[in-house]
């Protein structure tokens, strides 16, 4: 007789790795955009090196992870076809956004997906409401600080190079944005690795696998190398839109985002605080192109965004709701 139990653990771990492995091309795109765009680094180049810095980030902290696992739901709710189904709504979110060209945010799609299956499991009063205004408050903010972030550094620097020749400024920051394009894609895998290390750290502690929510070394490992395999493969839809269609950048720009960005995420991913590499890249871009001029900003591409990000967490917590109702009298809850 099968173990439909076991069953379910495994579709959730593949499941979770699987939305990493999406989450790599879906959201690493975002992080090396701007060089990419710029002429810094080649398409190939960029791509191995975020691959590399992935994984590498990803290795570095489990507190988001933590924050991931045990902020969004009460455990005693948090069954395996609650996980599987949370994943599964998130997942198909990003692959419509992908399609689209659109940059989402996978930490969003995560936390609406895991939302949604266990409102269809338990309802709203299983949901950590404290834990959820916090999370929800840091993704929301950290958009504000990453524009706010790429608006005064850009300035700074339009200042303080104001006598230089443009060529020569370009110069200098196109070697410079190889080094912030690295440090973009290592805050990158710090940042948003860890989602799916804490649905599937869920996902063995609901199965007795573990006693406690401790994050097991072989979980970082395989979720950085999803992450980091994801990246490999690239996604230029979404290159394309953040790096060369919303504003027009330059390498000066182009180091000014991924400061601007990076010390974000690190700063955030230091506190525990999951944000999203895509709404910080983008709002940082958003901050470039105003420091220049309003119209700089192709607006027509914002407000695409901007909705995007609006219905991410409804969209994927919807896509869940149905997938827990429509699995588990399969399955079993």
């Amino acid at each position: 007789m099968l173990d439909v139990t076991l069953i379910l653990f495994l579709l959730v771990v593949v499941a979770a790795l699987v939305f990493d492995f999406i989450n790599g091309f879906h959201d690493t795109a975002n992080a090396i955009a701007t060089s990419i765009s710029t002429r810094a680094l080649s398409l190939r180049t960029a791509i191995i090196m975020a691959a590399v810095l992935n994984f590498v980030g990803a290795m570095v902290s489990t507190k988001v992870a933590t924050t991931i696992g045990k902020g969004i739901v009460d455990p005693a709710h948090t069954t395996q076809m609650v996980v599987l189904a949370g994943i599964v709504g998130a997942i198909i979110w990003d692959i419509v956004t992908w399609y689209f060209g659109l940059p989402s945010s996978s930490s969003h799609a995560i936390i609406g997906g895991i939302m949604g299956a266990v409102i269809a499991h338990a309802g709203t009063s299983a949901l950590h409401l404290e834990g959820l205004k916090k999370i929800i408050m840091s993704l929301f903010i950290s958009p504000v600080l990453g524009t706010a972030m790429g608006f005064l550094v850009t300035v700074f620097f339009f200042w303080l190079l104001r006598n230089r020749s443009p060529h020569g400024v370009s110069k200098v920051f196109r070697k410079l944005q190889m080094v912030s394009a690295a440090i973009m894609s290592f805050s990158h895998g710090a940042a948003d690795a860890q989602k799916s290390m804490g649905v599937i750290t869920m996902a063995l502690l609901s199965y007795g696998v573990i006693p406690a929510f401790v994050v097991p070394t072989w979980v970082k490992v395989a979720c950085a190398l999803a992450m980091a395999f994801g990246t490999a493969i690239g996604g230029w839809r979404i290159i394309k839109t953040v790096g060369r269609d919303f504003v027009k950048l330059y390498p000066i720009n182009g180091f000014s985002v991924d400061f601007a960005a990076s010390s974000v995420n690190l700063g955030a991913a230091a506190l525990g605080l999951p944000t999203s590499t895509t709404h910080v890249i983008t709002s940082a871009i958003l901050g470039v192109g105003l420091s220049k001029r309003v119209s700089a900003v192709n607006w027509q591409l914002a407000y695409r965004i901007v909705w995007a990000w609006v219905l991410t967490i409804p969209a994927s917590a919807t896509v869940s709701y149905i997938t827990y109702q429509s699995l588990s009298p399969l399955l079993g809850k």
